[in-house]
């Protein structure tokens, strides 16, 4: 008699527990014990100035508890409060050090643990941090809408100037927004590597590769949902054009919420000065989204509403990472982020490939070999006049 299949699960897993179990009971005891000082290490993820005092939130990433007995800024002694019972692994605390900084001056912030460590975090200017109110969530809104939607509605007035394109030109059209989306993705990764370094106690670079897969998975099952929803959209072209212009406002979207999680986190701490210089460069640089996102609509006639709301879904995620970055300023999520606007636009990018290449061949034509150049040109070019 065969046992069902759910019945021979059940009893693996039991076995599988059984064991587990008995390891942890019993398996240390018969280990060696670990020689050597113990292991401390505190990671600062978020500091906040007020007048006369610094918050500094620490979490231990270490594989050994951390208590924190003296604190020093600038080499001065200082009084704290937190911090005042052992940190085990992955917990984290705050510390709430009383100290008249001035604005604008460096300092450095010594923690001196209980077995003698000193473990240092650079605050490399002063600056009031903004409180979390209705104001500061309203300039989070506003710089979203300035970087997001303002600039993809204005690159999709191109849609009427790109409509005069025909035949090959299209090709070579939807070549450039295959540029701009390989640009986006070159620079998120290179960025989002680099933000993971501060949450490497979650798994660092790792961050960026599995949300990377996880928005490739997911976006890979929205468009197959969107293909099998009618079958008139595997005979009309113009379903076809608009599931794509969907999935790269999808893709763009996914970025320009980790370009605005990025942005409100660097305003919230002063590093960034917001001004017209800094808000015209990055209207310029996202205004080829919108280019990119009208390319598959060239043969097409969608509505105002349709147009209007692919800006929305490619422009507003910036404002929902601007809030996000101002309030929260965690480079774990910001990794995440950054890996699922790459999983995205790769999946979009692999949906497109295929579209350029010559009939019967798998070559590329020199032209749209041409147009993905020009892509990748286009937006390192206006990059440079976002940059902060």
């Amino acid at each position: 008699m065969r046992l069902p299949v759910w019945v021979l699960g059940v009893a693996v897993t039991a076995v599988i527990g059984l064991v587990l179990g008995v390891l942890a009971v019993f398996g240390a005891g018969t280990l060696p014990e670990r020689a050597g000082p113990p292991i401390e290490e505190l990671a600062v993820e978020r500091t906040v100035l007020s007048p006369g005092v610094i918050e500094l939130t620490v979490r231990n990433i270490g594989p050994d508890p951390v208590q924190v007995s003296q604190v020093f800024v600038n080499d001065a002694f200082v009084g704290f409060t937190g911090g005042g019972e052992p940190l085990e692994r992955l917990r984290s605390t705050t510390l709430v050090l009383d100290y008249p900084w001035s604005d604008g001056s460096p300092y450095v912030v010594s923690m001196l643990t209980s077995t003698g460590l000193v473990i240092e975090h650079e605050i490399a200017a002063g600056v009031t941090t903004p409180p979390a109110d209705a104001d500061f969530f309203g300039r989070m809104v506003l710089i979203g809408t300035y970087i997001g939607i303002i600039p993809v509605l204005l690159g999709m007035l191109f849609l009427p100037v790109l409509r005069q394109a025909r035949g090959r030109s299209v090709k070579i059209l939807l070549a450039l927004s295959v540029g701009v989306l390989v640009y986006l993705a070159i620079d998120a990764t290179f960025e989002g590597f680099e933000l993971a370094a501060g949450g490497a106690v979650f798994g660092g670079g790792l961050l960026v590769i599995l949300g990377a897969a996880f928005a490739y998975l997911v976006l890979m099952g929205v468009d197959r949902w969107l293909r099998s929803r009618t079958a008139a959209a595997r005979r009309d072209d113009a379903a076809g054009g608009m599931r794509l212009a969907l999935l790269i406002a999808i893709g763009i979207g996914l970025h320009n919420m980790a370009e605005g999680l990025v942005i409100g986190s660097a305003y919230a701490v002063g590093e960034l000065a917001l001004g017209a210089a800094l808000i015209i460069g990055f209207v310029i640089n996202n205004v080829t989204e919108g280019v990119a996102i009208v390319a598959p609509l060239t043969d097409r006639r969608p509505t105002w509403l349709a147009l209007l709301g692919l800006g929305l879904v490619a422009g507003a995620p910036a404002i929902l990472g601007a809030v996000i970055g101002g309030a929260v300023n965690n480079p774990a999520l910001a990794a995440v982020l950054f890996g699922l606007g790459i999983g995205a636009i790769a999946q979009v990018v692999v949906q497109i490939l295929p579209s350029l290449r010559e009939h019967g061949s798998r070559a590329f034509d020199a032209r749209v070999l041409g147009g993905l150049a020009l892509g990748v040109l286009l937006m390192y070019g206006t990059s440079l006049f976002s940059a902060a």
